[in-house]
């Protein structure tokens, strides 16, 4: 009996129907026969992705995966065509916004995200002002939480977005926080070449001496750096030993909110929020 025979006429196709969970299912998923060689090679390849190296070129993943050249092109220009990869300028690739979405419904059930939201849904009450947390993932910050005060005029942002970090209160927060040779591995030529509003720097070489204030201060001000007519204010959320895990800002209108008044009267509500969310995560509650 063939395997796609066994698949449609035999138990274990019971098994794996909808409404059917348990050691059954996990045994048929152990069939080598219902494996699909090509999709395991695309998910191995995605794996090399990670923040020690972001962007890879299609021979250096296919010597680091140990698969033929050939293949691992077809593979590559596959994730490519569905979004799940970006073709650089440089020539490398990087992981598209479709591999960062379909993680989405896990970050939000992620234990540092149901820990935050209850302290930060109370931040956005107490200043009436979108509040944001984020990570970051490669040279751009990726949203977890975004309660949003509805007079704030901005892109379509949500849950799964991403912004450049080059341009955002978190994202220099993060980078802020970096080691050398991490920070120029993300950030290159291209990472300033996306959205950006009138006041954002160009090159690293100017966002250097801000991002050295930022790890010295603990806290990070955008300017109309990423649209015209926002700032934002953004705090770490430290998690053991005092590494930044993330980060947390709060974003409001420039005609509202000057720089000055932004950090006297939203900065201490702010860091207090942090400080009490990284109690949290350094006590063990999140790993």
């Amino acid at each position: 009996m063939s395997p796609r025979k066994s698949a449609q006429d035999g138990a274990p196709a019971k098994s794996g129907a909808p409404g059917h969970t348990g050691s059954s299912e996990a045994a048929v998923a152990d069939k080598p026969e219902y494996r699909v060689e090509a999709l395991a090679k695309g998910l191995r390849l995605l794996t090399l992705f990670d923040e020690q190296r972001p962007t890879w070129r299609v021979t250096d993943l296919a010597a680091e995966a140990g698969l033929p050249m050939p293949t691992v092109y077809r593979v590559v220009m596959t994730l490519t065509a569905e979004g799940y990869l970006d073709h650089l300028p440089n020539g490398d690739y990087r992981p598209g916004v479709r591999t960062l979405t379909l993680g989405t419904a896990a970050l939000r059930s992620l234990d540092l995200v149901g820990l935050a939201t209850p302290k930060l849904q109370r931040l956005g009450e107490a200043t009436g002002e979108t509040v944001n947390l984020a990570v970051l993932t490669g040279d751009r910050v990726l949203y977890l939480v975004r309660l949003r005060n509805r007079d704030l005029v901005t892109a379509n942002i949500q849950v799964g977005s991403t912004l450049p970090a080059v341009t955002t209160s978190i994202g220099k927060l993060l980078l802020a926080h970096l080691d050398e040779d991490d920070l120029r591995s993300r950030i290159t030529p291209e990472s300033f070449e996306t959205q950006h509003g009138p006041n954002a720097k160009r090159s690293l070489a100017q966002l250097r001496d801000e991002l050295r204030a930022i790890r010295s201060q603990g806290w990070a001000v955008q300017d109309e750096e990423l649209a015209y007519g926002l700032r934002s204010v953004a705090a770490p959320v430290l998690g053991s030993e005092g590494k930044v895990v993330a980060g947390v800002n709060l974003a409001v209108q420039a005609r509202d909110w000057s720089t000055e008044r932004l950090v006297d009267e939203l900065k201490p509500a702010l860091l207090a929020t942090c400080g009490e969310i990284s109690t949290l995560v350094s006590s063990g509650v999140v790993a």
